[in-house]
């Protein structure tokens, strides 16, 4: 993940090649700031982006997904996660790499492509549609709603969980108001939730989940070609696919009745959909490269002096300027490799010991209910023997700590699609362009974000008219997903090869890196179209 320099005195700082400024002004020009030395004085420097796409990211995926395979699977499928969170390193990174050139996020650099901003903002409509499902409110309802009960509801509860759904939906807004930037505000808030809910995960394992549970997990990671398949009795079995080939000569026939939950399984380990895309966004937003001379998003109060350029400003190539940038990917390196890898992998394994050690516990485990895993390791805790007198306290802790996976990732979907289109029609709108000034970027986003909130509103209406409707919402969501992070992990590469001066476009095993990225998340959305969705129209 490095990047390619060159010795050369000057080359121009934008090349021509496949860059449509037909309808998006060209960049201009500035110089390259320099970058602080990395190191523990300069610590909040580099706290950012990565811990706050680590929070947004410990969400449907970690706290649903990944414990219900696990319960079902062990940790035998946790290699999946594994190849997810490595080849969305490569996707994050190369988004990264685009903003730090020019301050802009990429789907900015995508409508500077042919055929032009109006096809490709048409597109991201397509890939956005997941987004105006609220998912994780919804979860958080069914949470809320088990406080207030004081057991897990059911179906008959279903006005209640609606009710609280509502609300949540629209008290998730609110903390984005505040904060001189809205970044500002985001990174304070999934700081707190990285801590809140990894520390309540580690403690928990570290004092109750037996070391087979840990190393069924974290092995777990490394058993890759473990496959489901169906045994002699009917039921799923796991076995390895190299092992079977070796011993019978042909490949096992996969059971592919799970594949919607393993595709969402997938899809939300890391981050998923066009959520990663954001990571240049909170780049720019940072400071870090050009983005400190393109500004960012302000936020209602206190964002009075804060503007955003509609264009993006690019550097001249020379050798001063190369060297400030080896200073600046070092940011992007160590963001990812020390902060947003290893949290995601955490954020995987640690919520799976928790299934591992307590859901099975719980005497509704596998019943038709209004059920996501947390409720059922907070009831799982309830009849562990070892909690004795605290296991309320505990129980209370476990589904608090599920509020604070759910509800600031609700409020990180919302910003990010508020955030996608101001940034793609304050670049891509001529009328924009042309009547608003720098520091009323938030009329668009406030505007987009209220318009959302209403739509959203109406989408959870009609998902909740349905008792299974939390878990769907997020299935759906994760297998829609996958598609967008493929089709976007390609266009990244292109304008990346194509836009960048090509001493700062991406080496050979970068672009084999987001390659296999878009490959691995379109092998699965094709699988699950095979299976899922073409059986529907042949009936």
């Amino acid at each position: 993940m490095q990047t390619q320099h060159s010795s050369s005195a000057e080359s121009s700082a934008a090349p021509a090649a496949g860059l449509d400024q037909s309808a998006i002004p060209p960049w201009t020009t500035a110089e390259l700031p320099e970058p602080k030395p990395l190191g523990m004085r300069n610590l909040a420097g580099l706290i950012g982006p990565g811990i706050v796409m680590c929070g947004i990211q410990i969400g449907g995926g970690e706290w649903l997904m990944g414990p219900d395979v696990t319960a079902r699977y062990g940790g035998n499928l946790m290699w999946v996660a594994t190849i997810a969170i490595l080849t969305q390193a490569f996707y994050n990174v190369e988004c990264g790499r685009y903003a730090l050139y020019c301050g802009e996020p990429v789907f900015t650099g995508f409508m500077r492509t042919f055929p032009g901003p109006r096809f490709w903002m048409a597109v991201t409509a397509v890939l956005c549609l997941t987004f105006l499902i609220p998912g994780l409110s919804t979860n958080a309802a069914v949470l809320l709603a088990t406080i207030w009960l004081d057991r897990i509801p059911t179906a008959a509860d279903g006005t209640l969980v609606n009710t609280l759904a509502l609300i949540t939906l629209g008290a998730v807004v609110l903390p984005v108001l505040v904060g001189g930037k809205v970044y500002n505000m985001l990174q304070w808030i999934m700081t707190a939730k990285v801590f809140v809910v990894l520390g309540f995960c580690l403690t928990m394992g570290l004092f109750f989940v037996s070391a087979e549970g840990w190393w069924n997990v974290f092995s777990g990671f490394l058993r890759f070609g473990n496959v489901p398949v169906v045994g002699e009795s009917g039921s799923e079995t796991i076995v390895n696919v190299f092992s079977w080939r070796w011993e019978h000569g042909v490949w096992p026939a996969i059971s592919l009745t799970h594949i919607a939950t393993l595709g969402a399984f997938a899809g939300y380990a890391g981050g998923g959909g066009l959520s990663n895309s954001a990571y240049g966004n909170f780049v720019r937003d940072k400071g870090w490269g050009m983005g400190s001379q393109v500004g960012a998003i302000p936020s209602a109060v206190g964002g009075h002096n804060i503007t955003l350029s509609h264009i993006g400003a690019v550097f001249p190539i020379n050798d001063r300027n190369l060297q400030r940038w080896r200073g600046w990917w070092r940011y992007i390196l160590a963001d990812q490799l020390m902060v947003w890898v290893p949290g995601c992998f955490m954020g995987m394994a640690l919520p799976a010991l928790l299934s591992i050690g307590f859901a099975m516990n719980s005497p509704m485990f596998g019943r038709d209910i209004l059920y996501s895993q947390p409720l059922l390791a907070a009831d799982g805790i309830l009849h562990t023997p070892a909690f004795g007198s605290w296991a309320p306290l505990v129980w209370g802790l476990c589904l608090f700590t599920g509020l604070m996976v759910f509800l600031p990732s609700q409020m990180a979907i919302v910003d990010d699609f508020a955030r996608r289109w101001t940034d793609i029609l304050w670049s891509g709108s001529r009328r924009i362009r042309t009547r608003l000034k720098g520091n009323q970027a938030r009329q668009v986003y406030y505007s987009i974000l209220l318009i959302y909130v209403l739509w959203t509103f109406i989408v959870a209406v009609i998902f909740l008219r349905f008792p299974d409707a939390p878990k769907t919402m997020v299935t759906v969501i994760a297998n829609f997903n996958n598609v967008a992070l493929a089709v976007t992990a390609f266009h990244i590469l292109w304008i990346n090869c194509r836009l960048l001066p090509v001493e700062l476009r991406p080496r050979w095993y970068s672009r084999i890196g987001i390659s296999c990225c878009g490959l691995f998340y379109a092998g699965l959305s094709f699988l699950i179209f095979w299976t899922k969705i073409l059986p529907l129209f042949r009936s």
